[in-house]
């Protein structure tokens, strides 16, 4: 659902109490932290519980589990309700809110209030945003800015995705997939790619590419923008923005020597370009290169983000939240250097009906880059199934034997991995949506003993 933008963005201090429908998720929990932080009434509420619920509940916020009009009982004239684009016209604390005449504010909103009064630099780009915003917040740490931050996933060194710092500068990953990076003013930026994707939103590679545009004319004049120039469409910005007279700085990862001798937290082109980006605009502020880098050296991860979940019966197991065909190939490119003289064997679950028919050909031949396949379920998120759109899509398209290609569910394909791996291989889990619980099963399978090989499951490819 689209909550439409108010023309007067009011600071976080005149919100009143605060209620997010969807508190749990990636967006709104990040949000809820900073306002209980400065000191907001927080409530919310999300479909299931979780040990992000159980966090916010230690931090104070009032969180229910399932939704009900009764969860506003203690809002009045004056308090607000946020919603994430997960929720849907249905919803009855978002009916409840209408009804009274709450205010109700999008996800874009809510962070735009918390971010007022503070230096924003926001990362932006079709991929790379959480890892970029994530690197970026911890080479500004270690150049002592201590920035308020909020990140698209917990810090694995911290544990959570949002703080509010001491310092002038808010760091703020921006979301181009429902528009709300257009929502923000920020001083500076760095885009990391402009690959179309969200045509559900845009409709057209053109148009996405026109809203990047449109977020970087929103630039404070005297900011700054940071490109990633190895990709074209990132290239092409930095073009027109230095042309339109906007402080542009460019980076490659051809360029690797700018960070000297420091070895990073995962191997690949893809995370060299992100740190190489976290840099520039650190230095672009000011900022001694040394203490970024030596941030840059300490970070240690990001859920979900290359993460690596344990080891068992010899086998590496790694998840990651690749869901376009970009990220397949950079994710592999790293797990390939990462497996050393082992396999690759990976599962993907294909998310959203629309990416995986305008994609699904291009994910599967990214996925050929692997010497096992496991493809799961379509992941269907907030859109309708179409009987035409399967993850076949994906499975048919993979470059491999067929033998090395399989279909599974969600529920079996952590023993068909299992089956197919071998002491010395890395398993890697892919996509935005539920294969994360894999990797866990996988490892638990792993420590009982080996298997004899793959399952009678179907397969293709």
């Amino acid at each position: 659902m689209r909550v439409p933008v108010p023309d007067v963005l009011e600071p976080v201090e005149r919100l009143g109490r605060v209620h997010l429908v969807g508190i749990g998720g990636a967006g709104l929990s990040g949000i809820a932290r900073i306002m209980l932080a400065r000191g907001v009434e927080v409530s919310g509420s999300d479909g299931t519980d979780s040990p992000t619920l159980d966090a916010l509940r230690a931090l104070g916020a009032r969180v229910e589990v399932g939704h009900d009009a009764a969860h506003l009982q203690h809002l009045e004239a004056g308090d607000t309700l946020v919603v994430s684009t997960a929720v849907n016209e249905t919803n009855p604390e978002y009916a409840e809110a209408v009804r009274r005449g709450l205010r109700v504010l999008p996800r874009s909103a809510a962070l735009a209030s918390v971010m007022a009064g503070r230096r924003v630099l926001a990362v932006a780009g079709t991929h790379g945003k959480t890892t970029t915003t994530s690197l970026l917040t911890v080479a500004l740490q270690a150049a002592g800015a201590d920035p308020t931050y909020a990140i698209g996933g917990d810090l694995a060194a911290t544990g959570v995705n949002a703080a509010v710092g001491s310092g002038e500068v808010f760091v703020a990953e921006a979301d181009e997939s429902d528009g709300a990076f257009l929502v923000y003013e920020p001083y500076a930026a760095i885009v990391t790619n402009v690959d179309a994707d969200h045509l559900d939103q845009w409709g057209t590679p053109e148009a996405y590419a026109a809203a990047f545009d449109q977020f970087a004319d929103g630039l404070d004049p005297e900011g700054f923008l940071v490109c990633c120039v190895d990709d074209a469409g990132a290239a092409r910005l930095a073009d027109r923005q230095e042309a339109a007279g906007r402080r542009v700085v460019r980076v490659t990862a051809a360029d690797r020597s700018a960070l000297g001798d420091t070895t990073l937290w995962a191997p690949g082109d893809h995370y060299v370009a992100d740190a190489l980006a976290a840099l520039a605009a650190g230095e672009a502020l000011g900022l001694p290169r040394a203490d970024l880098l030596r941030g840059l050296a300490a970070y240690t991860g990001t859920r979900r983000r290359m993460e690596r979940k344990g080891e068992a019966g010899g086998v590496r197991v790694y998840d990651s939240y690749a869901h376009h065909p970009t990220e397949i190939e950079g994710d592999l490119q790293s797990a390939r250097l990462l497996a050393g003289e082992g396999r690759l064997v990976v599962a993907f679950q294909p998310h959203l009906v629309s990416r995986t028919r305008i994609f699904g050909a291009a994910m599967g031949r990214a996925l050929g880059a692997a010497d096992e396949v496991v493809v799961l379920d379509l992941y269907l998120a907030r859109e309708e199934p179409d009987p035409a759109v399967t993850s076949r899509l994906v499975a048919d398209a993979v470059p491999l034997p067929p033998g090395r290609v399989a279909s599974a569910t969600l529920a079996s394909a952590a023993a068909e991995l299992v089956a197919r791996a071998r002491p010395g291989d890395l398993v890697l889990t892919l996509g935005a949506g539920t294969v994360t619980r894999v990797g866990p099963e996988v490892l638990d399978l792993l420590a009982d003993g080996p298997t004899d090989g793959p399952t009678d499951g179907p397969s293709g490819g």
